[in-house]
């Protein structure tokens, strides 16, 4: 099997709402116009909720709640409203995936950004808001291959089950690539900046390119947090298994530990079944 492949099977992902196909292509558009596009995010009343939510959360830290979408769509900006909305697109298209939880697959989406947001703050390596879009897509290849090949991920998930092999390993061995290299060529056909794409095939493994990305090492360093509160781990725990030689590669200091138990608490949840109001 090959990306191509994968990528191929767009039928089999799910209708999306015709505002938020729109809204695609004009955020593709480097020339369009925030009116416009605060005017097309009103028609989808849900996604309306969740540029609101998103813009009033305590990631913004702004001293004044925001209820007008023409100042929040202005507020967040291109890159991560096109992010949302694709988001928001097939999140919102879907209530169930074969071998998924959609629920906690958002939520943990949600906080890598966050947390790589956090981290990209801290580091003059990596632009804030890019690594919160890229930690929001970091798994989205996982995504559409439950979506467009269910078969091959049960299979896949089986393999790590009766194996012990690693996802990647896994995924090598049944399609030929990895979930992340999918990502990668999925926000290639969305037009999404190249270095989104980099960073998606890269956060696993940031070391392992000869030319490492340091979004990519952003987003390694908020996975292993979210690991760390996905399992329940201790305090100790995840400092211990926090990867040094991969902040050092994202631009970060050493005492960037010291922060792990806050970036633990940082606010993340995502609600992907809120109903319009």
């Amino acid at each position: 099997m090959h990306v191509e492949d994968l990528l191929s099977q767009t039928h089999r992902l799910p209708n999306v709402p015709q505002a938020v196909r729109q809204l695609i292509q004009q955020l593709n558009n480097p020339d369009a116009d925030y009116a416009e596009i605060a005017a097309k995010v009103s028609e989808d009343q849900t996604l309306s909720l969740r540029v609101l939510r998103m813009v009033n959360s305590a990631h913004f830290g702004l001293s004044r709640k925001v209820s007008s979408i023409d100042d929040a769509v202005v507020m967040m900006g291109m890159d991560r409203l096109k992010t949302l909305v694709i988001a928001s697109g097939l999140a919102g298209s879907v209530s169930d995936v074969e071998g998924m939880n959609l629920q906690q697959f958002w939520d943990e989406s949600f906080r890598v950004a966050i947390v790589a947001n956090y981290l990209a703050e801290r580091t003059d390596q990596v632009n804030a808001d890019i690594a919160f879009t890229a930690g929001l897509i970091h798994n989205i290849g996982r995504l559409l291959l439950h979506l467009a090949a269910p078969e091959k991920a049960m299979a896949i998930q089986q393999l790590i089950e009766e194996s012990g092999s690693s996802r990647s390993e896994a995924e090598m061995k049944i399609l030929g690539f990895t979930t992340p290299q999918a990502g990668q060529a999925l926000m290639d056909m969305w037009k999404f900046p190249p270095e989104l794409g980099e960073a998606i095939a890269q956060h696993k493994n940031p070391h392992g390119f000869e030319e490492p990305s340091y979004i990519a090492a952003v987003i390694n360093l908020a996975c292993v947090v979210n690991a760390a509160a996905r399992d329940d781990w201790t305090l100790e725990e995840l400092y211990k298994n926090f990867p040094l030689e991969v902040a050092i590669l994202a631009g970060l200091p050493l005492e960037i530990r010291s922060s792990l138990e806050e970036m633990l608490t940082l606010e993340f949840t995502c609600d992907t079944s809120e109903a319009p109001a």
